[in-house]
């Protein structure tokens, strides 16, 4: 018997437009085998496994798509808005745009604890996406971005995006197109379906976003100032040509404050801190060595642009001891 859970030995590495064209219609054929005339709903989070999934599958059914993306207030300045640009006004997607940033922020009101954050995270999601599941009428099929490193590590159990906590009641049908494929042959079919670049090479993102690089409790004041410098990091980097050459890049703003003076007076203010690492499997990382203009040009900009800035520091830590994220 076949285990379809499991990658032939013969199965071709998508390594080329001409390998992800096959691939994408070989997908778009057992989609509608499988699905026929029915519903599929799909978590949308914008990144890049979910969004070739969503891209598929709106070529091979349609409107028979339903995609739900839940901003929850922790996304990167700009992530939400893009998903609803390219999957909603550029591919017409039937999509299910729902602001919960308050019920989160409400929920992590005072939890500093990094797993306890995650798990109010993780099951804020499925309650919201549960409740937007049972308003929709004859949805048989959910839809995920599973891919095959999801397999090999959790044993066929998929719970990346978190859907896999739905209860049984609804009672789902699985679609899982790109299930077989490593990451790289992901964003082979994605540029393949058309999707942008930002979308395709997005870097690596922790589901509870910036919730674990707000470290600590989290408090509004102190995610904005996080999101701000975070895209003037992003910035720079594009600007400076490391987009692609550095493997990830963010800014962290841990929960504490230091002295300083602004206008001839005494604050006190946060630190943020830049942190830049080069690695293979993410087993193991590397801290590069960055242009010191350019470090310099990043540190003025937040200093001057984001409010309740006071410092800003270079992570040069190296994975091992260090991790790459801070929680």
């Amino acid at each position: 018997m076949i285990d379809e859970n499991k990658r032939p030995d013969d199965m071709l590495r998508i390594t080329t437009p001409a390998l992800a064209e096959q691939f994408i219609a070989d997908q778009i054929a057992k989609v509608r085998k499988q699905v026929g005339n029915g519903k599929v709903l799909l978590a949308l989070s914008g990144g890049v496994d979910s969004s070739v999934v969503a891209a598929l599958l709106l070529k091979a059914i349609g409107q028979q798509l339903v995609c739900v993306h839940v901003n929850h207030g922790l996304m990167r300045k700009g992530e939400s808005e893009q998903v609803v640009e390219v999957f909603r006004n550029q591919l017409k997607a039937n999509l299910i745009y729902i602001d919960a940033t308050d019920r989160f922020l409400d929920k992590l009101a005072g939890v500093a604890d990094p797993e306890a954050k995650r798990k109010v995270i993780g099951g804020e999601f499925i309650r919201v996406f549960e409740e937007e599941a049972r308003k929709l009428k004859d949805v048989n099929f959910l839809a995920q971005g599973t891919i095959y490193p999801d397999i090999l590590e959790s044993h066929g159990v998929k719970a990346h995006h978190n859907v896999g906590g739905l209860p049984e009641d609804l009672k789902f049908q699985l679609v899982e197109p790109v299930k077989l494929l490593f990451k790289d042959e992901v964003r082979v079919v994605g540029s393949a379906l058309g999707l942008p670049d930002g979308m395709v090479f997005r870097q690596p993102f922790p589901g509870p976003g910036l919730g674990v690089r707000c470290t600590g409790a989290i408090t509004r004041d102190r995610l904005a100032a996080l999101r701000e410098s975070d895209a003037i990091l992003r910035e720079e980097f594009t600007k400076a040509g490391l987009v692609g050459k550095v493997w990830q890049f963010f800014t962290v703003v841990p929960d504490y404050r230091s002295t300083g003076v602004r206008n001839g007076k005494r604050v006190f203010d946060w630190p943020v801190v830049i942190r830049a690492v080069n690695t293979v499997d993410a087993m193991s990382a590397t801290v590069p060595e960055l242009d010191w203009a350019l470090l310099k040009r990043i540190t003025d900009r937040i200093l001057a642009e984001v409010p309740g800035a006071g410092r800003v520091l270079y992570d040069l830590s190296p994975k091992a001891p260090a991790t790459i994220e801070w929680e």
